[in-house]
């Protein structure tokens, strides 16, 4: 599914795209955004506290420690806490929990670090129309040491990284797709193209004046293995599909797709809309 959700009339650059920006997990790796919410999930449990899949998610997108700040913010899982530790949470308790979580994503990691169907294929049809690959996350740099040699390892290699752990502020912040930009040489904030599937990326590539292409079907907004969501039918597909792309929507995704495999059409589009003085 590609949607245009229509862009300014401009002057001046009439491209060609010149940057793909790409999320990690959901977006080109870990289909279903599986391997944060897991570790997560059992973070909070090593303290005894249970939260759900939908609570964990929430926050997707954010720098993994504000992650878990958000979290406990959530009135629910607050309570909860209260009602256990007979206190509020703390600095101190976000500290230890992050700490608990860098260890067990590391091991969830390498679990679940297969590449998404299509997006090694669409890498390299990317680097054949010249457009350089940069790469943003809200992991820490420590866990992408151990990431990134993984995705190597099947292929996939970035021109640039840029983790929250290098950049001033995390998502929704512009910080970490403009760093890109300016390490990758982009003429223009137009002739780069954010791929995320969390909202709070998609603000980012909107607020430093970049295309915004929002994923569906292997993101975090439907949150299920790639085995999970082949074995939904088409109208159980389409109704989660619906659900994200309004999510991602509001967030101002440009386009919406099913998978990081649908985008070149999406690059081919833009490239035209920029020929003809649209801007995002």
């Amino acid at each position: 599914m590609v949607t245009n959700q229509g862009h300014n009339i401009g002057m001046h650059f009439r491209g060609p795209v010149s940057t793909a920006i790409f999320d990690w997990a959901g977006t080109v790796l870990d289909f279903g955004c599986i391997a944060p919410v897991a570790a997560f999930r059992e973070a909070f449990a090593k303290d005894n506290i249970d939260i759900s899949e939908a609570e964990a998610r929430a926050p997707m997108g954010a720098a993994k420690r504000e992650h878990i700040e958000l979290i406990l913010a959530q009135p629910d899982v607050q309570e909860r806490w209260r009602l256990i530790k007979s206190a509020a949470s703390t600095q101190t308790d976000v500290d230890r929990i992050y700490a608990e979580f860098l260890r067990i994503d590391a091991v969830n990691c390498a679990r679940y670090s297969d590449m998404i169907p299509g997006a090694l294929e669409t890498i390299a049809k990317l680097k054949d129309m010249n457009i350089k690959i940069g790469s943003t996350t809200g992991y820490p740099r420590s866990i992408m040491d151990s990431l990134m040699p993984l995705a190597q390892a099947q292929g996939y290699e970035t021109d640039h990284c840029v983790t929250v752990s290098e950049a001033p502020r995390g998502r929704p912040f512009p910080d970490m797709v403009l760093m890109n930009a300016l390490a990758l040489g982009a003429p223009d904030m137009s002739a780069c193209v954010v791929i995320d599937d969390s909202p709070s990326g998609l603000m980012s590539a909107r607020s430093a004046g970049m295309w915004a292409v929002g994923i569906v079907a292997s993101g975090n907004e439907v949150g299920l293995s790639l085995e999970d969501w082949e074995a939904l039918d088409d109208v159980q597909q389409e109704l989660l599909r619906e659900k994200a792309a309004t999510a991602l929507e509001a967030a101002g995704a440009h386009y919406i797709i099913d998978t990081v495999a649908d985008l070149i059409p999406v690059i081919e589009d833009i490239n035209a809309c920029l020929v003809s003085g649209e801007r995002p």
